[in-house]
């Protein structure tokens, strides 16, 4: 996957294929050069406007100078106007009228009106008026358009998270070569501080790898030989080599950035209201200019009937009504997969801020999934001792629960060697450490040796209540201890939870563990309700069950069995997704394990949906105030807006609009993970 050779096709889509975004096809770069060009035809116009001199005071005449206003005003229409037109042809022939047609409509309004002018047909010098009106369109539009680009932003810098060159291990060493000719089962070494120029499977070596561009978390995770690594993360502290798995548009960096552009161009229900306003607006705009030229005349002003006119086109031109929504959406987006917040259906982050019950898988996200040493205790109050002797007899084993063991004594007392090792399936294992011979097992081995609990039983009794698997310790025969596991709770749970309530959510959990297991995690993490004993098939049901009640529920879960309830929910969330960016039932997912980002998508959604709100508020009420204005309804007071001015307010109201969404990149979502306001 050579470096960004992937991007054009999505980035283009990025915001949608309206014309408010790619305006005829046009870049900011040519908004940029024909402003620049037109602007340097468009100041001799005004200045040797007889009209500017004479508001002005002074005069500058000589043979030919009549001449300059209609010489450069044509050539000045031909070029600056061509975006315009082009737009309006477009939006004829695809018979969904806009902005840019009404802006098409109005400078050839005004060039006929400057020509008929020349030809002496109109008492009216109107060049300059032209000229300052493709000029201040052009300056608007590179300006919207420069918005568009920053918020495709988060698409150009996932391509630029690829190397443009790799080393592929051969037979005397390595060789550099291009990115995009890297084939699957190609080993590549990758030094520290170097990118991962593909997909792959770490064949030698290990290293903290900074996955942020994936999971949004910033501490870099400890990958070793085995594991996967993915396309852009970064070897923090050492070398690896990797054996390429995926290239291209297989990766997971490839997916993400599909994700990314296709939730930028889909459609959400505000940008639906958004087009309709708008579609609206043009018909009000050429109604307001019918009446507008009509009354003018009648009133035998047709000097201020063309002025006019071509005023009320301009001034609704709805073009910030057309930013309004599509601004939002890219910024929003982009932050989100800057989170490691991946949305794959606009409507899904849209329907979130609105989420009154999220209901948690609790296996694999509230929980590990997988069991560590909750306690243990010690018939002789030597408990280091007991988890150092259990951990050395365990060493051997694969077992989970063994491992669990295993890890917590390495965080603390230390492993012993042991020798003899005999796993007797089902219940435990026995091996010889320091001498002596220790076994460690369920209560089937108790009941088979005949070992006597009593010393540890109440202990017992306390963890077996919470569903905790427990295991017992024998020294020679003699029991020594005990030791309770538990599928350990992630400590972002709690956190996640917290958040949720604060934000008036409701929060739910789902389990098919014993009740006794799902009450003991609930109410560790303050969950209001719980559903246990739910086969995988059943989770739908509980989710139907709350949305009968009217409450509107997002589901979290990992997105294999948990599908059918990832796509009942009215919003579906695969969490601990990490590479896997392609599952089909959740309309979010989440690239990390942390839960915490359930509060980061609700939280956009609601920030994202209120700069929606903000945007459309003004845009569509600049306009309902500004047309009349426009039409010359304060004419009689002396208040008159003339087209330069009516272009200027237009890009002003634009630039507004584009200004408030950026604001949306204050909402700080790390923050609101880690537990602020």
């Amino acid at each position: 996957m050579d470096h960004g050779h992937h991007t054009p096709e999505h980035a283009s889509t990025a915001v949608g294929d309206t014309d408010h975004s790619t305006h005829a096809g046009h870049s900011a770069a040519m908004f940029r050069d024909r402003f620049w060009w037109s602007l340097a035809l468009t100041v001799p116009i005004v200045f040797f406007s007889e009209m500017v001199q004479e508001w002005l005071g002074y005069e500058v005449r000589f043979t030919g100078s009549d001449w300059i206003g209609p010489v450069l005003g044509i050539a000045l229409f031909a070029y600056g106007g061509t975006p315009f037109l082009k737009g309006a042809y477009r939006e004829i022939a695809r018979h969904e009228p806009g902005m840019m047609l009404l802006i098409g409509m109005a400078i050839s309004v005004a060039f006929v009106a400057s020509l008929a002018s020349s030809l002496g047909l109109f008492d009216l010098e109107f060049w300059w008026e032209l000229g300052a009106l493709i000029t201040v369109m052009l300056l608007g539009h590179w300006m919207e358009m420069r918005s568009i680009g920053q918020a495709r932003g988060a698409l150009a810098a996932l391509a630029d998270l690829l190397p443009d060159e790799a080393e592929r291990v051969i037979a005397d060493g390595t060789e550099k070569v291009p990115v995009g000719s890297l084939q699957v089962d190609d080993v590549v070494l990758v030094r520290p501080g170097g990118r991962v120029p593909a997909d792959g499977e770490i064949v030698e070596g290990a290293a903290g790898m900074d996955e942020s561009m994936v999971t949004g978390e910033s501490k870099p995770v400890g990958r070793e030989q085995g594991e996967t690594v993915v396309a852009g993360t970064v070897a923090t502290d050492s070398a690896i080599r990797v054996r390429i798995t995926a290239v291209g548009d297989e990766t997971a960096l490839a997916g993400i950035q599909r994700l990314v552009a296709e939730a930028q161009a889909s459609r959400s229900r505000a940008q639906v209201l958004a087009d309709r306003a708008a579609a609206i607006l043009f018909w009000v705009a050429v109604g307001s200019a019918a009446v507008t030229v009509t009354t003018w005349l009648a009133l035998g002003r047709g000097d201020e009937a063309v002025v006019r006119t071509v005023s009320v086109l301009v001034i609704a031109c709805p073009h910030a009504l057309g930013l309004a929504i599509p601004l939002v959406v890219a910024i929003s987006t982009s932050m989100a997969a800057r989170s490691g917040i991946l949305v794959k259906d606009r409507l899904a982050l849209e329907r979130m801020r609105s989420v009154d019950v999220v209901i948690f898988d609790k296996t694999g996200t509230l929980t590990r999934g997988s069991h560590a040493v909750v306690d243990f205790t010690a018939v002789d109050g030597d408990t280091d001792r007991l988890l150092r002797l259990a951990a050395a007899a365990e060493s051997d084993s694969e077992h989970p629960l063994a491992r669990a063991i295993v890890t917590r004594a390495g965080e603390g007392p230390g492993v012993a060697t042991a020798s003899d090792f005999e796993a007797m399936s089902g219940r435990g294992i026995e091996a010889t450490v320091e001498g002596r011979r220790i076994a460690v097992g369920g209560p089937s081995l108790a009941r088979e040796r005949g070992t006597d609990l009593g010393p540890v039983s109440d202990w017992m009794d306390g963890w077996e209540s919470r569903g905790a698997a427990l295991l017992h310790v024998t020294v020679d025969g003699h029991l020594a201890g005990a030791i309770a596991l538990e599928d350990e709770i992630r400590p972002e749970s709690r956190t996640a939870v917290a958040r949720l309530h604060e934000m008036g959510v409701r929060v739910a959990m789902i389990t098919g563990d014993a009740r006794q297991v799902g009450d003991a995690v609930a109410g560790e993490l303050g969950i209001d309700e719980v559903h246990s004993e739910v086969l995988p098939e059943d989770k739908h049901e509980a989710v139907a069950d709350l949305q009968r009640d009217g409450s509107v529920v997002a589901m979290v879960g990992d997105g294999v069995n948990d599908a059918p309830a990832l796509a009942q929910a009215d919003v579906g969330i695969a969490i601990g997704a990490g590479t896997d960016v392609a599952i089909e039932s959740a309309g979010i997912v989440l690239a990390s394990d942390d839960p915490r980002g359930v509060v980061s998508a609700h939280r956009l959604s609601r920030a994202g949906y209120h700069k929606m709100l903000q945007n459309l508020a003004w845009a569509a009420g600049y306009n309902v105030l500004a047309i009349p204005l426009a039409a010359g309804a304060m004419a009689w007071a002396g208040v008159s807006l003339p087209p330069a001015l009516a272009a200027a307010f237009m890009s002003a109201s634009t630039v507004i609009v584009a200004v408030n969404a950026q604001f949306l990149r204050r909402v700080d979502l790390q923050h609101a993970e880690t537990g602020g306001a």
